[in-house]
Protein backbone atom coordinates (compact mmCIF):
# COMPACT_ATOMS: atom_id res chain seq x y z
CA UNK A 1 0.00 0.00 0.00
CA UNK A 2 2.62 2.48 0.60
CA UNK A 3 4.27 2.32 -2.68
CA UNK A 4 1.04 2.31 -4.65
CA UNK A 5 -0.15 5.26 -2.29
CA UNK A 6 2.07 7.53 -4.02
CA UNK A 7 5.14 7.02 -6.29
CA UNK A 8 8.69 8.21 -6.27
CA UNK A 9 8.39 11.79 -8.01
CA UNK A 10 4.85 12.56 -6.57
CA UNK A 11 6.46 11.62 -3.09
CA UNK A 12 9.10 14.26 -4.07
CA UNK A 13 6.38 16.61 -5.11
CA UNK A 14 4.39 16.16 -2.09
CA UNK A 15 6.86 17.13 0.30
CA UNK A 16 7.67 20.04 -1.89
CA UNK A 17 4.08 21.36 -2.41
CA UNK A 18 3.62 20.73 1.50
CA UNK A 19 6.67 22.38 3.17
CA UNK A 20 6.07 25.61 0.73
CA UNK A 21 2.33 26.05 1.92
CA UNK A 22 3.53 25.44 5.75
CA UNK A 23 6.71 27.47 5.14
CA UNK A 24 4.07 30.34 3.94
CA UNK A 25 0.53 29.75 5.80
CA UNK A 26 1.69 28.21 9.14
CA UNK A 27 -0.01 29.65 12.60
CA UNK A 28 2.00 31.37 15.35
CA UNK A 29 2.03 29.56 17.81
CA UNK A 30 4.12 29.52 20.68
CA UNK A 31 5.93 26.77 20.71
CA UNK A 32 6.51 26.94 17.23
CA UNK A 33 10.41 27.10 15.71
CA UNK A 34 11.17 25.67 19.21
CA UNK A 35 14.28 23.26 18.88
CA UNK A 36 14.70 22.74 23.26
CA UNK A 37 12.96 19.00 23.51
CA UNK A 38 11.65 20.18 26.73
CA UNK A 39 9.46 22.92 25.80
CA UNK A 40 7.96 20.84 22.69
CA UNK A 41 7.38 17.84 24.65
CA UNK A 42 5.43 20.39 27.31
CA UNK A 43 3.46 21.09 23.90
CA UNK A 44 2.93 17.79 22.62
CA UNK A 45 1.61 16.53 26.20
CA UNK A 46 -0.73 19.74 26.77
CA UNK A 47 -2.08 19.83 22.94
CA UNK A 48 -3.28 16.11 23.79
CA UNK A 49 -7.56 16.27 23.85
CA UNK A 50 -6.71 20.15 23.95
CA UNK A 51 -7.60 22.51 22.00
CA UNK A 52 -4.46 24.82 20.13
CA UNK A 53 -6.68 27.93 21.77
CA UNK A 54 -6.91 27.28 25.32
CA UNK A 55 -3.06 25.66 25.43
CA UNK A 56 -1.57 28.89 23.94
CA UNK A 57 -2.07 30.73 27.08
CA UNK A 58 -1.32 28.10 28.96
CA UNK A 59 1.89 27.02 27.78
CA UNK A 60 3.44 30.02 28.08
CA UNK A 61 2.29 30.57 31.80
CA UNK A 62 3.33 26.64 32.90
CA UNK A 63 6.82 27.67 31.25
CA UNK A 64 7.01 30.51 33.30
CA UNK A 65 6.59 28.80 36.49
CA UNK A 66 8.73 25.71 34.88
CA UNK A 67 11.14 27.00 32.73
CA UNK A 68 13.28 23.62 32.63
CA UNK A 69 13.14 20.34 32.96
CA UNK A 70 15.00 20.72 36.14
CA UNK A 71 12.31 22.84 37.45
CA UNK A 72 9.69 20.75 37.01
CA UNK A 73 11.48 17.66 37.81
CA UNK A 74 12.18 19.78 41.32
CA UNK A 75 8.69 20.71 42.03
CA UNK A 76 5.97 19.03 44.19
CA UNK A 77 3.24 17.43 42.20
CA UNK A 78 0.74 19.74 44.15
CA UNK A 79 2.36 22.36 42.31
CA UNK A 80 2.36 20.86 39.10
CA UNK A 81 -1.06 20.30 39.14
CA UNK A 82 -2.26 23.68 40.07
CA UNK A 83 -0.30 25.07 37.08
CA UNK A 84 -2.10 22.49 34.86
CA UNK A 85 -5.38 23.31 36.51
CA UNK A 86 -7.71 23.99 33.27
CA UNK A 87 -6.45 22.23 30.71
CA UNK A 88 -8.21 18.75 31.88
CA UNK A 89 -6.67 15.10 31.76
CA UNK A 90 -4.77 15.89 35.35
CA UNK A 91 -3.00 12.27 34.25
CA UNK A 92 -1.04 14.56 31.66
CA UNK A 93 0.48 16.50 34.11
CA UNK A 94 1.40 13.65 36.17
CA UNK A 95 2.75 11.50 33.55
CA UNK A 96 4.77 15.08 32.09
CA UNK A 97 5.84 15.60 36.07
CA UNK A 98 7.48 11.92 36.41
CA UNK A 99 9.38 11.77 33.02
CA UNK A 100 10.93 15.50 34.32
CA UNK A 101 11.89 13.52 37.24
CA UNK A 102 13.26 10.69 34.98
CA UNK A 103 14.96 13.02 32.96
CA UNK A 104 16.64 15.11 35.09
CA UNK A 105 17.87 11.55 36.97
CA UNK A 106 19.37 10.01 33.90
CA UNK A 107 21.26 13.75 33.56
CA UNK A 108 19.67 14.63 30.18
CA UNK A 109 17.31 14.40 27.42
CA UNK A 110 16.91 11.07 25.50
CA UNK A 111 18.12 11.76 22.14
CA UNK A 112 16.08 9.09 19.91
CA UNK A 113 11.99 8.27 19.59
CA UNK A 114 12.97 4.88 20.85
CA UNK A 115 14.31 6.14 24.05
CA UNK A 116 11.78 8.85 24.67
CA UNK A 117 9.36 6.45 24.50
CA UNK A 118 10.43 4.24 27.30
CA UNK A 119 9.64 7.63 29.93
CA UNK A 120 6.78 7.55 31.62
CA UNK A 121 3.60 8.51 30.07
CA UNK A 122 5.12 8.92 26.48
CA UNK A 123 3.82 7.11 23.85
CA UNK A 124 4.97 6.48 20.07
CA UNK A 125 3.38 9.55 18.37
CA UNK A 126 4.60 12.19 21.36
CA UNK A 127 8.45 10.58 21.36
CA UNK A 128 8.39 10.78 17.51
CA UNK A 129 7.23 14.22 17.50
CA UNK A 130 9.83 15.20 20.00
CA UNK A 131 12.62 13.12 18.30
CA UNK A 132 11.97 15.19 14.85
CA UNK A 133 11.33 18.27 16.31
CA UNK A 134 14.16 18.95 18.16
CA UNK A 135 16.71 16.15 17.37
CA UNK A 136 15.92 16.41 13.69
CA UNK A 137 15.57 12.57 13.67
CA UNK A 138 13.91 11.11 10.61
CA UNK A 139 11.02 9.43 12.22
CA UNK A 140 7.29 10.15 11.14
CA UNK A 141 4.17 10.65 13.99
CA UNK A 142 0.75 9.56 13.25
CA UNK A 143 -1.80 11.21 15.13
CA UNK A 144 -5.69 11.88 14.35
CA UNK A 145 -4.75 15.00 11.94
CA UNK A 146 -2.06 13.23 10.02
CA UNK A 147 -4.32 9.73 9.75
CA UNK A 148 -7.03 11.88 8.04
CA UNK A 149 -4.98 13.08 5.36
CA UNK A 150 -3.21 9.67 4.82
CA UNK A 151 -6.70 8.14 4.26
CA UNK A 152 -7.98 10.83 2.02
CA UNK A 153 -4.48 10.48 0.13
CA UNK A 154 -4.83 7.21 -0.30
CA UNK A 155 -8.73 6.97 -0.77
CA UNK A 156 -9.57 4.24 2.05
CA UNK A 157 -8.85 3.50 5.60
CA UNK A 158 -5.39 2.02 6.45
CA UNK A 159 -4.26 -0.63 9.15
CA UNK A 160 -2.33 0.62 12.04
CA UNK A 161 1.13 -0.56 10.79
CA UNK A 162 0.25 1.01 6.96
CA UNK A 163 -1.03 4.33 8.90
CA UNK A 164 2.84 4.34 10.17
CA UNK A 165 4.55 3.14 7.25
CA UNK A 166 3.10 5.65 4.56
CA UNK A 167 3.80 8.28 6.74
CA UNK A 168 7.15 7.43 6.87
CA UNK A 169 7.68 6.99 3.51
CA UNK A 170 6.10 10.47 2.58
CA UNK A 171 8.40 12.09 5.63
CA UNK A 172 11.04 14.68 4.07
CA UNK A 173 14.46 13.36 5.84
CA UNK A 174 15.69 16.80 5.01
CA UNK A 175 13.27 18.45 7.61
CA UNK A 176 11.52 15.94 9.56
CA UNK A 177 10.45 17.95 12.38
CA UNK A 178 9.13 20.88 9.59
CA UNK A 179 7.31 18.31 7.63
CA UNK A 180 5.47 16.28 10.38
CA UNK A 181 4.45 19.79 11.89
CA UNK A 182 2.85 20.48 8.34
CA UNK A 183 0.99 17.33 7.90
CA UNK A 184 -0.62 18.23 11.75
CA UNK A 185 -0.86 21.37 10.46
CA UNK A 186 -2.80 20.34 6.96
CA UNK A 187 -4.89 18.21 8.84
CA UNK A 188 -6.28 20.40 11.62
CA UNK A 189 -6.71 23.68 9.54
CA UNK A 190 -7.62 22.77 5.36
CA UNK A 191 -8.32 18.40 5.40
CA UNK A 192 -11.21 18.71 8.37
CA UNK A 193 -13.08 16.06 9.44
CA UNK A 194 -16.37 16.97 7.89
CA UNK A 195 -15.81 19.62 4.95
CA UNK A 196 -12.22 20.09 4.11
CA UNK A 197 -11.21 22.85 2.24
CA UNK A 198 -9.79 20.73 -0.87
CA UNK A 199 -9.79 24.36 -2.83
CA UNK A 200 -7.21 25.92 -0.64
CA UNK A 201 -4.96 22.52 -0.01
CA UNK A 202 -1.79 22.53 -1.47
CA UNK A 203 -1.63 18.66 -2.69
CA UNK A 204 -5.27 18.44 -3.73
CA UNK A 205 -4.31 17.27 -7.39
CA UNK A 206 -2.39 14.37 -5.48
CA UNK A 207 -5.11 13.41 -3.31
CA UNK A 208 -7.43 10.43 -4.38
CA UNK A 209 -10.48 11.63 -2.36
CA UNK A 210 -10.20 15.48 -3.76
CA UNK A 211 -13.44 15.76 -0.74
CA UNK A 212 -15.18 12.36 -1.18
CA UNK A 213 -14.96 11.39 3.06
CA UNK A 214 -16.47 8.34 5.15
CA UNK A 215 -20.35 8.70 6.04
CA UNK A 216 -19.94 11.07 9.28
CA UNK A 217 -20.64 9.35 12.69
CA UNK A 218 -23.42 9.56 14.41
CA UNK A 219 -23.49 11.41 17.57
CA UNK A 220 -23.27 9.10 20.46
CA UNK A 221 -26.29 9.79 23.21
CA UNK A 222 -24.22 11.59 26.50
CA UNK A 223 -25.77 11.27 29.85
CA UNK A 224 -27.35 14.28 31.50
CA UNK A 225 -26.35 14.87 35.59
CA UNK A 226 -27.08 17.40 37.85
CA UNK A 227 -24.74 18.12 40.66
CA UNK A 228 -24.88 20.34 43.76
CA UNK A 229 -21.70 22.20 45.92
CA UNK A 230 -21.55 24.40 48.92
CA UNK A 231 -19.51 27.38 48.68
CA UNK A 232 -18.74 28.37 52.60
CA UNK A 233 -16.92 31.47 53.17
CA UNK A 234 -15.37 32.74 56.28
CA UNK A 235 -12.55 35.66 57.21
CA UNK A 236 -11.83 35.98 53.59
CA UNK A 237 -11.33 31.83 53.34
CA UNK A 238 -13.14 29.08 51.00
CA UNK A 239 -14.08 25.77 52.06
CA UNK A 240 -12.67 22.82 50.23
CA UNK A 241 -12.23 19.19 50.42
CA UNK A 242 -9.58 17.12 48.81
CA UNK A 243 -10.98 14.39 46.47
CA UNK A 244 -9.25 11.29 47.29
CA UNK A 245 -6.04 9.32 46.24
CA UNK A 246 -8.20 6.63 45.18
CA UNK A 247 -10.51 8.44 42.73
CA UNK A 248 -10.56 7.73 38.93
CA UNK A 249 -11.07 10.96 37.92
CA UNK A 250 -8.73 13.75 39.55
CA UNK A 251 -7.25 11.75 42.53
CA UNK A 252 -6.29 14.28 45.11
CA UNK A 253 -7.49 18.09 43.75
CA UNK A 254 -9.12 20.43 45.96
CA UNK A 255 -13.07 21.19 44.90
CA UNK A 256 -15.81 22.89 46.64
CA UNK A 257 -17.93 20.49 49.05
CA UNK A 258 -20.88 18.40 47.29
CA UNK A 259 -24.06 18.97 48.81
CA UNK A 260 -26.10 15.63 48.26
CA UNK A 261 -28.64 15.71 45.02
CA UNK A 262 -31.56 14.37 46.60
CA UNK A 263 -32.21 17.34 48.75
CA UNK A 264 -33.57 20.74 47.33
CA UNK A 265 -32.18 23.92 48.31
CA UNK A 266 -33.85 27.04 47.58
CA UNK A 267 -31.93 30.33 45.30
CA UNK A 268 -28.63 28.89 44.13
CA UNK A 269 -26.37 31.49 43.42
CA UNK A 270 -24.97 30.38 40.53
CA UNK A 271 -25.90 27.61 37.40
CA UNK A 272 -23.74 26.66 35.39
CA UNK A 273 -23.28 23.84 32.64
CA UNK A 274 -20.13 21.97 32.87
CA UNK A 275 -19.29 18.32 30.53
CA UNK A 276 -16.86 15.49 32.07
CA UNK A 277 -15.99 12.57 29.29
CA UNK A 278 -19.48 11.02 28.55
CA UNK A 279 -21.46 13.07 30.66
CA UNK A 280 -23.01 16.54 30.90
CA UNK A 281 -24.04 17.86 34.17
CA UNK A 282 -25.99 20.96 35.48
CA UNK A 283 -23.88 22.69 38.56
CA UNK A 284 -25.91 23.99 41.15
CA UNK A 285 -23.77 26.37 43.71
CA UNK A 286 -25.18 27.36 47.12
CA UNK A 287 -24.35 29.58 49.43
CA UNK A 288 -24.26 28.47 53.17
CA UNK A 289 -22.10 27.57 56.28
CA UNK A 290 -19.46 24.72 56.27
CA UNK A 291 -17.55 22.87 59.00
CA UNK A 292 -14.07 22.17 58.30
CA UNK A 293 -14.08 17.81 58.80
CA UNK A 294 -12.90 16.49 55.94
CA UNK A 295 -12.73 19.48 54.00
CA UNK A 296 -9.84 22.76 54.93
CA UNK A 297 -10.58 26.59 54.77
CA UNK A 298 -7.87 28.32 52.11
CA UNK A 299 -7.50 32.16 51.96
CA UNK A 300 -8.82 33.62 48.77
CA UNK A 301 -5.34 34.91 48.28
CA UNK A 302 -3.80 31.39 47.73
CA UNK A 303 -6.28 29.59 46.03
CA UNK A 304 -4.31 29.92 42.03
CA UNK A 305 -1.38 28.01 44.03
CA UNK A 306 -3.97 24.61 44.01
CA UNK A 307 -4.36 21.89 42.18
CA UNK A 308 -8.29 22.67 41.78
CA UNK A 309 -10.12 20.52 39.44
CA UNK A 310 -11.37 22.02 36.50
CA UNK A 311 -14.94 22.68 37.87
CA UNK A 312 -13.71 24.13 41.23
CA UNK A 313 -11.51 26.53 38.68
CA UNK A 314 -14.83 27.84 36.64
CA UNK A 315 -17.09 28.06 39.58
CA UNK A 316 -14.53 30.26 41.41
CA UNK A 317 -13.83 32.15 38.31
CA UNK A 318 -17.28 32.96 37.94
CA UNK A 319 -17.76 34.33 41.45
CA UNK A 320 -15.03 36.29 40.92
CA UNK A 321 -13.16 34.48 43.81
CA UNK A 322 -10.13 33.66 41.71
Amino acid sequence: MPSALLGHLSRRQFRNQLLRWFDREKRSLPWRGESDPYRILVSEIMLQQTRVAVVKDRYTEFLRQFPSVSHLARAREGSVLAAWSGLGYYRRARALHAAARQIHKNGGFPRSAEQLAELPGIGRYTAAAVASIAFAEPVAVVDGNVKRVLARLAGKELSTDAWWQTAQQLLDERRPGDFNQAMMELGATICLPGQPLCQKCPVVKLCASKGVTAKPKLATARNKATLQYLLARRNGSVLLRQRPASASLMPGMWELPALPTARIYADPILELRHSITTTDYSILIFKGAGRAKESRWFPLRSLNRLPLTGLARKVLSRLELL
